[in-house]
């Protein structure tokens, strides 16, 4: 089941409708990570308009985490169902309408609203968008090219937030708001011409509805009491209750989709090395950094006094090394394996996150902040999409949809799960408040956890680099016993995808 555009891996050069289809891919990438970044910054300008408190305000980008974590697993199985192309711009056409209804409203709740919507239409886009690239780029280096310039294009849409709403605060929060709207209706128009048509899979077994549920209503509990934890309390029965609750769901989403014909997740999946490791490296890696962002633009602004556009230039460096490694990425993997460089990368996040500990408040920004900017860029330009690849190499196509949307849950739910952590480490140790220098002693401990997991991250990535060895030394010993085939080669060099066929069926 393959695409018309498919590129034999012989073909060294893209056609231009090739190229038109991934940045298309790539721009709707670019807006879900463009919008997340932006709105932080206009949150101040956002209160004081609209009149909203501070609990109110944390819904504006709560509703979007929520609405995004929450229906990713339903969002990725969609696309294989009914067809990739078509949840794709459906979604991305619901992603427009709702970035011009946040920049229109007056209230608070219409804005939640809007967030909340567009959030459920990055949870379509995002799976369907990779599981287009992976159906339409062969495995091996052309889709390892495509996927690490798409994953560059996200990483580099968070930095370009940062910077654009510095900018477009100054004339206004509903600009913010409104600036994905334009760009994703150019992506819409562009897509209808240059997006292939994808088969729909056959559910002969019907649509797992109790499964689609199931799955999503424990995921959209999980994330919400993860996020109202840290405000109601995480011993409070409320949260207790809740935390039961999406257990006891999550216990029944696993026991219908192992007796289901046609399952949202099919679990086999998971029986894999090389996918658990994907999935748990994009929790900790995202997790470690939403945390790092969070308390390193508290400490920025409010004990530095930087505005919102020097918060956003200082963030600007690792976003600048992670657009020019784009090209690079996938021959980086073709050579190394994604063990290898996911371990390199989680190192530099540590060094760069272990950097930041001493930090001051005079601190020399080339000296103090600069080295850890630089080494989080690096990370994040090898892990990133390194992680997508170990993901989606030997899983079917018609099972790339659901791996997509496994691995974007992972992302979100992570994030949710470390950056409410993080906030109650800061809360247990004097609450960011007081003096200065009582406000930045109490975002060290955060640091601390921070660094602890990137090292986590580090941990979970290592025994790839074992499994790896050993199918090298079974290539070694091929070729002592006569002719290796190219593939035999290309399968170490892939190694989980040679040693446990993440596609291979229960």
């Amino acid at each position: 089941m393959t695409s018309p555009l498919n590129v034999p891996t012989s073909q060294e050069r893209w056609t231009p409708r090739l190229w038109g289809t991934l940045l298309v891919l790539c721009a709707a990438m670019f807006l879900d990570a463009l919008d997340v970044s932006m709105v932080g910054v206009a949150l101040p300008s956002i209160a004081t308009d609209l009149g909203l408190s501070t609990s109110t305000l944390q819904w504006i980008v709560s509703g979007y985490i929520l609405g995004y974590g929450g229906l990713l697993l339903l969002g990725g199985r969609a696309a294989d169902l009914l067809g990739r192309r078509r949840v794709f711009l459906i979604a991305l056409a619901v992603f427009a309408l709702a970035s011009l209804l946040g920049g229109l409203v007056d209230s608070g709740p219409l804005l939640i609203a809007s967030r909340f919507i567009k959030g459920l239409s990055a949870a379509f886009t995002a799976p369907a968008g990779l599981s287009i690239i992976t159906t339409t780029f062969k495995e091996g280096p052309q889709r390892n090219r495509a996927l690490s310039i798409y994953t560059t294009c996200a990483a580099t849409g968070f930095s370009m937030g940062l910077v654009l709403s510095g900018l477009l605060t100054e004339l206004s929060w509903r600009w913010t708001m409104l600036l994905p709207a334009p760009v994703a209706l150019i992506a819409l128009i562009a897509g209808l011409k240059l997006i292939p048509h994808s088969p729909r899979e056959d559910a002969r077994g019907g649509y797992d509805l109790p499964g689609a549920v199931t799955g999503t209503a424990s995921m959209l509990l999980l994330v919400f009491t993860v996020v109202q934890a840290p405000e109601v309390g995480w011993a409070s029965a409320r949260t207790l209750l809740s935390f039961l609750a999406a257990a006891l769901l999550l216990t029944a989403f696993v026991a219908i989709e192992r007796r289901t014909a046609s399952p949202l997740v099919r679990l086999g999946v998971l029986r894999s090395g090389s996918q658990i490791r994907a999935q748990l490296g994009a929790m900790t890696f995202f997790g470690s950094y939403v945390g790092f962002q969070f308390m390193v633009t508290q400490y920025m602004q409010s004990l530095l006094g930087w505005s919102a556009l020097q918060t956003a230039l200082a963030f600007l460096p690792a976003g600048v090394l992670v657009a020019l490694s784009a090209t690079k990425m996938g021959d980086l993997v073709d050579r190394f394996g994604t063990p290898r460089i996911l371990a390199v990368g989680f190192t530099l996040a540590v060094v760069g996150y272990a950097l930041f500990l001493p930090v001051s408040l005079t601190p020399q920004y080339g000296v103090a902040i600069l080295p850890s900017m630089l080494l989080i860029g690096a990370a994040c330009a090898l892990i990133f999409p390194s992680l997508n690849i170990q993901a989606t190499n030997g899983v079917d196509d018609d099972e790339q949809g659901m791996v997509s949307g496994l691995l974007n849950t992972s992302i979100q739910v992570g994030g949710a799960i470390f950056l409410a952590a993080v906030t109650a480490v800061i809360t247990a140790d004097g609450g960011g408040t007081g003096s200065p220098q009582q406000v930045l002693d109490s975002y060290r401990p955060g640091l601390v956890v921070v660094t602890v997991i990137a090292l986590a991250g580090l941990l979970i990535t290592l025994p790839g680099l074992r499994t790896r060895s050993t199918a090298q030394q079974s290539v070694v010993v091929a070729k002592s016993d006569g002719p290796v085939r190219k593939d035999a080669v290309d399968a170490a060099d892939s190694v989980d995808a040679a040693g446990e066929r993440v596609g291979a069926r229960d």
